[in-house]
């Protein structure tokens, strides 16, 4: 019996629907110990080392509650524009799974740590407001390790490791209407998330994973249409390509007359396609009731307002700022604020160097490519962000040229010396004095005479010749638009 191809769907038919995407963020908190016990959180550690009765679920062991991780998720909460009310509460969220020892996890339900916040995104060339419904502590579980095959046996190992890692679970409004936008939103998120100092979210050590929730319905209709959960999307590609393959698929399965189902699938890298892995799960299958061995968690308005007062300039205002102050185009910008740690290398370094532009080039052209080079990132630039401004400043006041700053830059990398230090002993300051460079060009002239009759003959272009003679002549000191200058008037 022959099985008939699943449907598929072409680019008219998607064209008739609207895609409607939700996103459950997961982010590992960057705290050293567990969430509800003293055991470390640090990646790579032997199989099943660090843990204790508690984070193993043994009768008898109590939590107790890890307050930095409190903080770290409330600057989350303020980061993404989110209330965070006095009192939340945590509850148990009970199910069945291999890796989950104590058969539950810690989570909260009706009384969220943070609710009602937002997130802009720039996607397709415009700027939406994706909503955020809510922001909750939870305990993580562990890991299953599928070992495959061995003497016609599959194995799958359990690594409790993990178990009691703190986590935010970051939940979306349905705001999303493209795979691009969701992809913006991740990235935003991500960004924010580790400028607070929440998490490193590394993606590849499972600090940050998500859960995608699409459906799809015609084009005008209001009413949403079933839903499918798309697991475990642990890079943004994957993500992109998944929520490409499950909108595709949901729309061929309407138009060829069928429905689609409400339920949890996962995403096949190799295959490219979603398949289904259980029936989707409601909130009253888990059995959520709030957990009697904590009590609930109150944040004072003082405790609040501290923790809002210590945090950094998020991401979308330091953007804002860079190009009202520093004039900076939209795109440098966006850039130089990549990273925490780029966006304050480059404001040290503009801040010495007279040329906020200027610098802003140095920071993301020449030196960006040096360090690419030796593989390092900006944290472990041997030329600090005060030196980088010094030679920025040499510049801007015409004391170096820009040809002669790159190889001081080069010798900057390389020995960590500043840059004036570099300069007085090699001798590398700029040639601007007039009278020096007129005798220098006239010799230049007097041993080139075809191309200066050339150019009085109307071939311009041979002025980049002289300038490449007059650089020559003084191993690349020469001032370039006084050189210009002079060579223009020379020639007449």
């Amino acid at each position: 019996m022959s099985v008939s191809a699943p449907p598929v769907a072409t680019p008219e038919m998607i064209a008739r629907y609207e895609p409607v995407i939700g996103l459950e963020v997961h982010c590992q908190l960057a705290t050293r110990t567990k969430i509800f016990c003293s055991c470390p959180t640090g990646f790579g550690a032997a199989p099943n080392t660090n843990v204790c009765p508690v984070c193993l679920g043994l009768p008898g062991a109590l939590p107790v509650l890890n307050m930095h991780a409190v903080e770290l998720a409330i600057q989350a909460g303020l980061a993404l524009n989110c209330n965070v009310p006095e009192k939340s509460i945590f509850a148990r969220k009970n199910y069945f799974y291999p890796d989950l020892p104590k058969g539950y996890q810690i989570s909260q339900y009706d009384r969220p740590l943070a609710e009602h916040g937002w997130l802009d995104i720039v996607a397709e060339g415009q700027t939406r407001r994706i909503g955020i419904t809510r922001v909750h502590m939870e305990d993580d579980a562990g890991k299953s390790i599928h070992d495959g095959m061995r003497d016609s046996d599959e194995y799958t190992y359990v690594d409790l490791n993990r178990c009691g890692t703190p986590l935010i679970e970051i939940v979306s409004e349905p705001d999303m209407h493209s795979p691009e936008e969701a992809f913006q939103y991740l990235t935003e998120m991500k960004q924010v998330l580790q400028y607070v100092g929440v998490s490193t979210c590394d993606m590849e050590k499972g600090h940050l994973r998500c859960d995608a929730n699409v459906s799809v319905r015609p084009r005008g209709q209001q009413k949403l249409g079933t839903k499918a959960e798309v697991k475990n999307l642990n890079s943004f590609r994957f993500l992109k390509q998944a929520l490409e393959f499950e909108i595709g698929r949901q729309v061929a399965l309407l138009e060829s007359g069928g429905r689609v189902k409400q339920e949890t699938r996962l995403y096949n890298v190799e295959a490219g396609e979603t398949f289904a892995m259980r029936s989707k799960e409601e909130a009253h299958d888990y059995r959520y009731f709030p957990e009697p061995d904590l009590l609930p968690l109150e944040i004072s308005r003082e405790w609040l307002a501290r923790i809002r007062d210590a945090m950094p300039e998020l991401p979308a205002v330091k953007r804002r700022r860079f190009v009202e102050v520093y004039g900076l185009s939209e795109y440098d910008a966006q850039v130089l604020t990549a990273t925490r740690a780029l966006a304050d290398f480059y404001e040290q370094a503009a801040e010495g160097s007279g040329d906020p532009k200027l610098a802003a080039n140095w920071t993301t052209g020449d030196l960006a490519a040096l360090l690419k080079a030796d593989h390092k990132e900006i944290e472990e630039s041997p030329v600090s962000a005060a030196k980088l401004g010094e030679l920025v400043a040499l510049v801007a006041k015409g004391e170096l040229t820009g040809k002669l700053a790159k190889d001081v830059l080069g010798k900057m990398v390389q020995t960590g010396e500043a840059a004036r230090a570099i300069v007085e002993r090699e001798g590398f300051k700029a040639i601007s004095d007039s009278g020096e460079l007129e005798r220098i060009i006239d010799g230049v002239l007097a041993a080139n005479p075809k191309q200066v009759e050339q150019y009085r003959g109307g071939k311009t272009t041979v002025m980049a010749f002289f300038i490449g003679q007059v650089m020559k002549a003084t191993r690349g000191q020469a001032d370039p638009p006084t050189a210009n200058e002079i060579l223009k008037r020379k020639l007449g």
